[in-house]
């Protein structure tokens, strides 16, 4: 009788938002990467072993052919949804030092089209990730809401607004809101709280934990089962991350591998990815050292990301400095 621990199946996961080229500008000169944060978190989780879709919106054009190859090499399947407008295109611009982000006519326009190729995307899933999302058209969120059953159990949402891309900033927070409280994870980052709140993240942080307002209006959160809330990755930077669970709040600093950072653009991309798939493996952590396991892991793996140029998501060299 073979005594090996059973293999376990990769996790279906289906990630719905952006692809993109980023064109990165600085004193060296111009150079462009396949990204998009979806596109980022759908790779770094096919890297971790995961099986994964990618759906989001692309162009008949150059820019697209090459985002298609870019997941073809990292076994990344993808469900398009069509531009009239060509593929988004965002530039980063570092020459003056503080980076400058424009994005195109596409990037601004973006949608996804929620056909029956996307739906049995969706409906296949183990897990369901969403990032970069047109929030602030309503429309888009409600049919987004509708396409996902059971997200308590299976949905992980990053709002990723952009400034050159938001074009209602009250809707998009408030649709924001409505998925996150319906989710089993939710990633908001102090520049979100900064751009969607002009608040300090801890703020956002418990807006997004509180009750919604039919709950707290119906009683049904002083029940004898207290309403569910969403459990919240929250990254700040050079300050590092909390992850806010149930009475749990778990916190983990910036990680000091070997080697300087080259580039911040994929930390937080890599971090969800991270997550997840520490969900996926391990199941939805029951106490504080279980959710402080998963962010260790995934500040481990942000670091090391930010070693290199682009927002691939990369492994740490060694076991003994993170992973999962």
């Amino acid at each position: 009788m073979s005594t090996e621990a059973p293999v376990t199946a990769p996790a279906r996961v289906t990630v719905i938002g952006d692809a993109l080229i980023d064109e990165l500008r600085d004193p060296r000169g111009a150079r462009e990467f396949v990204g998009g944060a979806a596109l980022n978190v759908a790779v770094g989780l096919a890297l971790l072993g995961e099986d994964v879709t990618l759906v989001a919106m692309l162009g008949d054009d150059e820019p697209a052919t090459r985002i298609r190859s870019f997941l073809r090499d990292y076994g990344v399947r993808l469900v398009e949804s069509p531009s009239e407008h060509g593929t988004s295109r965002a530039v980063s611009d570092r020459t003056d030092g503080e980076p400058r982000y424009e994005f195109n006519e596409a990037a601004q326009r973006r949608s996804i089209r929620f056909d029956d190729a996307t739906r049995a995307a969706i409906d296949e899933a183990d897990l369901v990730v969403v990032s970069c999302f047109p929030f602030d058209d309503a429309e888009q969120a409600a049919e987004l809401r509708a396409a996902i059953a059971r997200p308590g159990e299976r949905l992980a949402i990053d709002g990723n607004p952009r400034a050159g891309m938001l074009h209602d900033r009250e809707a998009f927070l408030a649709n924001f809101t409505a998925a996150a409280r319906d989710a089993m994870l939710v990633k908001v980052g102090d520049e979100d709280a900064e751009l969607l709140l002009g608040a300090p993240l801890a703020e956002f942080v418990e807006q997004l934990r509180a009750p919604s307002t039919r709950e707290a209006e119906s009683g049904a959160a002083s029940d004898a089962a207290p309403a569910r809330t969403p459990a919240v990755l929250a990254t700040a930077g050079r300050e590092g991350a909390e992850l806010h669970a149930g009475d749990a709040a778990v916190h983990a600093g910036i990680v000091d591998l070997p080697g300087a950072v080259v580039d911040t653009m994929g930390a937080g991309d890599a971090t969800l990815s991270a997550v997840v798939h520490h969900l996926a493996v391990h199941g939805v952590p029951s106490d504080a050292s279980d959710w402080a396991a998963a962010l260790e892991s995934a500040m481990a793996i942000a670091a090391a990301t930010v070693r290199h140029e682009g927002a691939l998501l990369r492994v740490p060299a060694h076991p003994s400095e993170g992973g999962s």
